[in-house]
This record gives structure tokens, sequence and C-alpha cells, in this order.
């Protein structure tokens, strides 16, 4: 075979194999940008991951700080520590007169432990006067996530009877919560949450701003949440008692001293009242 012959033979293996290395090459290079569009996304995802956690922890030190500079007198007495999560609070010194106003049945003074027991058993507890303001406590208390039109028509006629009345309700394990304060009968600020926003009423007050209570709209659909981020919702009905404290009293912060020394009323809340 002479020469001319055997450039011309190599020449046509290499046209035979071009073909074949074109493609080799756009597969290794479609692989590097698939590598590298997973490296760029790994590191994204992480980065927002790092965002996340970052603000978690910023939040907490946040709430620590917030905490912290509560008053220190909020204190549990052990037998205070399963009040109920629903409560009234009236602006009065008079307990005989809430008694009266809520129509109390088969009513006897008790001692605080005796009264919060009480309060466990579809039963009402009237407190003695605490910095000018008369607690009610009980699972009897009309219950918004079940009936918000019966809690309204509640507060408003116990309004009309004892002037300025505040309603709290916070269910930790299902978020569910709800605070209300009325005057003279008329509903001055009111927010119930199970689920979705069952009554929202007024503007939101300076302590509902200062502890960032989240309070959606009619209809409103609360964004989802990060796995990193606090459930706004939980955290309201975590700080329930917070805002007690602000508007009234948190039945928290009554001290062993008090719960000692002074006696309430515990009794039946009429059928037609109940939650």
């Amino acid at each position: 075979m002479s020469v001319t012959s055997v450039m011309l033979a190599a020449l046509g293996d290499a046209a035979e194999m071009l073909p074949a290395s074109r493609d080799h090459s756009l597969m290794t290079v479609l692989l590097i940008l698939v590598l590298s569009l997973a490296l760029v996304l790994g590191l994204v995802t992480l980065l927002m991951a790092l965002h996340f956690l970052r603000s978690n922890r910023l939040e907490r030190q946040r709430e620590f700080e917030q905490n912290r500079l509560l008053p220190r007198e909020r204190r549990f007495h052990p037998a205070l520590l399963s009040f109920p999560s629903r409560w009234l609070a009236v602006r009065s010194e008079d307990p005989h007169a809430v008694q009266s106003a809520l129509g109390l049945l088969k009513a006897r003074r008790c001692s605080w432990e005796e009264g919060l027991s009480a309060a466990h058993d579809q039963k009402l507890f009237i407190s003695p006067p605490v910095d000018g303001w008369i607690l009610v406590m009980g699972f009897s208390l009309p219950e918004p996530a079940r009936d918000v039109d019966k809690c309204f028509h509640f507060i408003v006629a116990l309004s009309r009877k004892l002037g300025r009345v505040q309603f709290f309700s916070a269910n930790r394990a299902m978020h569910h919560h709800a605070w209300v304060e009325a005057d003279q009968g008329r509903i001055q600020r009111a927010y119930a949450w199970a689920g979705q926003t069952l009554w929202n009423q007024g503007r939101m007050t300076k302590a509902e701003i200062d502890l960032r209570l989240k309070c959606c709209d009619y209809g409103e659909v609360p964004e989802q949440n990060s796995f990193a981020q606090i459930n706004p919702f939980a955290r309201n009905a975590e700080r329930v008692p917070l805002l007690a404290s602000r508007w009234s009293v948190d039945p928290g912060s009554i001290s062993v001293r008090t719960s000692r020394e002074a006696q309430g009323i515990a009794g039946e809340l009429s059928r037609s009242r109940r939650s």
C-alpha cells in the first residue's frame, strides 16, 4: 500500500471518530453544568437555612431580653400553676357585685387553692380584689372557639352591669387564643383565633403592638412558616398572660402571700350561661 493510500485511510478513520468525540464532549459539558447547578442550589439552600436559624436565634434572644425585663413579681405559687385557660378581669373592688352580675349559684367563700380546684370542675372562682381588679376563672366561661357569638353576648351583658370587663383565653396545645376588652357594654377591642380569625374588632392596642402579637383579618390566609421560624399563633397563645399583665392582672403573677391571706367565692354558673 502506498503512502498516499495510508494517509487517506487515516483521514477516513479520523472523520468517522469526529462525531463520536463531539457527542462525548457535549455530554461532559452537560454533566458539568448539572453538577454546577446542584452545587449552587445546595449552597443557596444552606445559606437560607443558616439565615432562618440565625433569625430564629435572634428572635429567641429578643424574647429572652423582653421576658427578662418583665416585672419580678410574676412568680407562680405551686397551687396556682394549673389555673384555667380562660378568665375574666373585672375593674371592681366588690366580689359580691361580680357574683350577682354572673348569677352564681351555690356560692360559698373559699381559699384560692379551693377556688381554683373548683374552677376545673365546671364551676367559677371569683377572686378577692387584686390591684383594683377581680379575676373570674373557670372552664364554664364561654369558649370563643366553640361559639364566638355566645362569648360576645356574655361579655357585653356582663360589661353593662359591671363596666370595664376583660376576657382572656389561651389554649397552648391548639394555639387558640382570644382577648377582649369591653366597657359599659361596648367592645373596645377584641381578637379571637381558632385556626382562623373568629373575631377582630377595634384597633390593636399599644400592648398588643409592643408584644408583637399577630392579628389576622377575617378570611386572611396566614403564610406557611419555615421549620426554623416561630409559629406566630403559638406565640400569641403563650403571650396572652403577658397581655393580661399589661391590660390588668396576670393570674400567674399572684403572690403566695396574696393567695394565702384573702378568700374568694366559688359557685356554679347557670346552665343557660355555660360554654
